[in-house]
Parts: C-alpha cells; sequence; structure tokens
C-alpha cells in the first residue's frame, strides 16, 4: 500500500512541477488576457498595429516575450539593420535561406554564411546568442523580403521581416 501511495504523491507533484514549468513559458506579461501570440506585438507594444504592418525603421528590440519589435519593418537598399536584446533573454538572429532575394548576402548573428551553420554554432556552444544589451547589426542591399528567426524560439514563433526598397 505504501508503494501506491508513493507513486500518487509522486505523479501529483511532477504534476504540479509540470504545470509550473509552463507557465513560465508563457511569455506573458502578467495580464491575463488569454490567447496571446508573442510573436505578434499589440498596437502598444510596437506602437503601429498588429505586426502585419510594415514600420519604417532600422532597429529592432528582441525581448523576453520572445518577440521581435517589431515584427515587419521596411528600409532602403544600404540600411544598417540594428537588432537588441532589451530583456534578460538571449535571442539569435538567423535569416532562413530559402525565405531571402536571390543573391542576396546570407545573415545570422555570429557571422554564419548559411542557416545549418548557425543552427550547429548555436547547438553547439549558444554561438551566435545575443545576450541582453548586446547588438547584431546587419546591411541590407539586395531588395525584396526577408524573414528570419530566432534558434531558441521558433517553437514560440520568434519569426521577423525585413522589406528592403
Amino acid at each position: 500500500m505504501d508503494e501506491h501511495y508513493t507513486r500518487r504523491r509522486f505523479l501529483a507533484s511532477t504534476g504540479v512541477v509540470g504545470v509550473a514549468a509552463l507557465a513560465g513559458c508563457s511569455g506573458g506579461d502578467g495580464d491575463s488576457g488569454g490567447d496571446e501570440t508573442t510573436a505578434e506585438p499589440t498596437e502598444t507594444e510596437s506602437g503601429g498595429g498588429s505586426g502585419e504592418e510594415w514600420v519604417q525603421t532600422s532597429e529592432v528590440a528582441m525581448n523576453d516575450q520572445l518577440a521581435y519589435d517589431p515584427v515587419r519593418i521596411e528600409v532602403e537598399a544600404g540600411t544598417t539593420v540594428t537588432w537588441e536584446t532589451t530583456g534578460a533573454v538571449g535571442h539569435t538572429v538567423t535569416a532562413y535561406e530559402d525565405a531571402i532575394p536571390d543573391g542576396a548576402e546570407y545573415f545570422a548573428s555570429g557571422g554564419f554564411d548559411a542557416e545549418q551553420a548557425a543552427i550547429d554554432g548555436y547547438n553547439s556552444g549558444q554561438e551566435g546568442n545575443v545576450p541582453e544589451g548586446e547588438t547584431y547589426e546587419h546591411t541590407f542591399e539586395t531588395t525584396g523580403e526577408y524573414e528570419y528567426y530566432c534558434i531558441p524560439h521558433e517553437a514560440s514563433g520568434m519569426v521577423g521581416y525585413v522589406r528592403v526598397v
């Protein structure tokens, strides 16, 4: 009978720990407003809409809500874009190799020249991680649309877009 009780106690305690762990992964800001998508900033976070609008800026914040802010930016060719980690959680900037214009230079924090190299570098020692208060820059020369993501937070929807005109 003690073994059964111990098994129940174990299952109950792991359930509590599991719920607490999931709550910590929600990335919310403490408001219990329901279904929130962290990859799309709210109007107050981005100052410019739901993340569907293109914002003309060359600066992107990477925050503790596991989001690029703003999500979609538009710059002129030749512009250097700066990503800064504004929270305590580190992030990467990693271009989807098949989602950049033909002839465009590949970009990824850590200086990698291919997506798989960036993934391997991050997985083997967090190479390319941009810690709190640090920045990553890339100059966009080729017009078109670029899509990029954060390696450790892609599953949480941390994806961003650059349109170069």
